[in-house]
């Protein structure tokens, strides 16, 4: 497939502009734009003529994907998508600009934390999903996992995964969490039906040249489909944004500005996750 780079990084552009800060004890830490690219072409691609949902995405892939179709960068896509993330920033400012879209791709947005169940109108909705959930260097992997069984909830039997972690084989942590991320999977009923290897970089000061690989995941044993989604153990939800960051956060909440064509600056506050005792 063959493309104008310069027009699709002109595109890509516009949704890094749209996009909110990334807010780092998150673990949102941003794709670079030459990789943006190439991660929503591949997307657009493979999820061609399909409804997919995004389990976070603070890169902004979805967004990229639909808007290089719209543009008429290339001529395929997905037929819709749907965002499901805990950042209500991130999810204005995608059905901000995805109401820009709608005559090409459909593109919703919805709250959503991955530690409470898949609401029920999502369970089974898609034809695939997308991940890049923060990477596990200090949980086993169970960030990456929590998000992977989310997406193969909100999927059909016949379905696809395009799963983004870290990979880097300098780093024995990312190996030990993609070959975990795979036992996972293939206990859902997949299998690796293609891998990108140490694809993409982010603008990342600590790390710089710590990359990302692009596996996709096809589901062959409907069988192994998941009949429930039930919240996550507290167990789980350790070390779940790095060495001593839990996921104790529900939803960040936006800041309403006077500003309504783009996002605004750190204006933000946090809903905690109610805990009960017993």
């Amino acid at each position: 497939m063959t493309f104008d780079l310069r027009n699709a990084i002109n595109a890509i552009s516009d949704v890094v502009q749209n996009r909110p800060p990334p807010l780092r004890e998150f673990d949102q830490i941003y794709m670079k734009v030459a990789d943006m690219v190439i991660q929503a072409e591949y997307v657009a691609r493979v999820f061609n003529g399909k409804d997919i949902v995004f389990v976070g995405d603070g890169d902004g892939i979805a967004l990229s994907a639909a808007h290089l179709k719209a543009q008429d960068v290339i001529e395929y896509g997905p037929n819709s998508i749907t965002l499901l993330d805990f950042d209500e920033r991130i999810v204005q400012s995608v059905e901000r600009f995805g109401e820009k879209l709608s005559d090409k791709v459909r593109i919703s947005a919805h709250l959503y934390n991955v530690a409470d169940p898949l609401p029920e109108i999502h369970f089974g909705a898609y034809d695939g999903f997308h991940i890049n959930p923060p990477w596990g260097a200090s949980n086993g992997g169970e960030s990456v996992t929590a998000f992977y069984e989310r997406g193969s909830q909100a999927t059909k039997a016949q379905s696809l995964g395009i799963v983004v972690i870290a990979d880097d084989p300098e780093l024995p942590w990312t190996q030990q969490v993609l070959r975990d991320t795979q036992t996972r999977a293939i206990q859902l009923g997949y299998v690796v039906a293609e891998m990108q290897p140490q694809l993409h970089l982010y603008h990342l000061d600590d790390n710089p040249d710590l990359r990302s690989c692009s596996c996709l995941f096809r589901r062959v044993d409907p069988a192994c489909m998941e009949k429930t989604s039930e919240p996550l153990e507290q167990s789980r939800l350790r070390n779940f944004y790095g060495r001593g960051s839990p996921l104790r956060v529900k939803y960040v909440r936006q800041t309403v500005t006077l500003n309504t064509d783009r996002e605004s600056d750190r204006l933000y506050s946090l809903e905690p996750i109610e805990v009960t005792n017993g």
